[in-house]
């Protein structure tokens, strides 16, 4: 028991580094330079909802230790509160400083590819808040709910992550590649150990 205090120092210790590393160089970029406030703060909503993403599987799968299960999926929910705000930050944002850039992606006719998986990403965002919202009125069992909502969790990931790489932005190349990738795997980890699509039980 005494490792315990030095285990999650170093737990939280990196999760911070992870974190605040991609967007502390973010904000040192060059390409800040001459750009609108507007655009500023739409850009760094993006980098903080990227962000965000690493801490709902971790949440989810308990890996973060001196929370109770209680404690994690309520900050589970607030986290997914607050990657939607995010989100929408950072649509607004962009759709006042060129909306038609924005129009143009919504409706897949952008000629620059991440647009499209941002924009996949956002509607599997959305569709997870509303099955969130109306799980209960919709009388869905534990298991479809989990396996649906896993489902959604993958394409959000594999869309932001997609266009977080594909996008020459603010975000410096290697810890932007560092934090897609701990996304991925965290994601991962978390969906294979609660074993999220596994419908029936073990006759064993």
């Amino acid at each position: 028991m005494c490792d315990i205090g030095p285990r999650k120092a170093l737990v939280w210790g990196a999760l911070c580094i992870a974190i605040a590393a991609p967007l502390a160089l973010a904000a040192i970029s060059p390409l800040l330079a001459w750009r609108q406030p507007i655009y500023i703060a739409a850009g760094f909503a993006g980098v903080i909802a990227l962000a965000l993403l690493l801490l709902q599987p971790l949440l989810a799968g308990g890996y973060l230790p001196g929370l109770t299960v209680f404690r994690e999926r309520r900050i589970h929910r607030w986290i997914g509160v607050s990657l939607l705000a995010a989100v929408l930050v950072h649509v607004i944002g962009l759709w006042i400083t060129s909306p038609p850039d924005v129009i143009d992606a919504l409706l897949f006719t952008s000629p620059t590819p991440f647009s499209d998986w941002d924009v996949i990403a956002m509607w599997a965002l959305f569709a997870t808040a509303v099955l969130a919202a109306l799980r209960k009125r919709l009388g869905l069992r534990w298991r479809i709910w989990r396996g649906a909502h896993g489902a959604l969790a993958v394409v959000i990931v594999l869309g932001s992550v997609v266009h977080a790489m594909l996008i020459d932005g603010t975000m410096e190349v290697i810890s932007k590649t560092a934090l897609c990738a701990l996304v991925i795997i965290a994601t991962a980890k978390t969906l294979t150990d609660l074993r999220v699509w596994r419908l029936r039980k073990s006759t064993r």
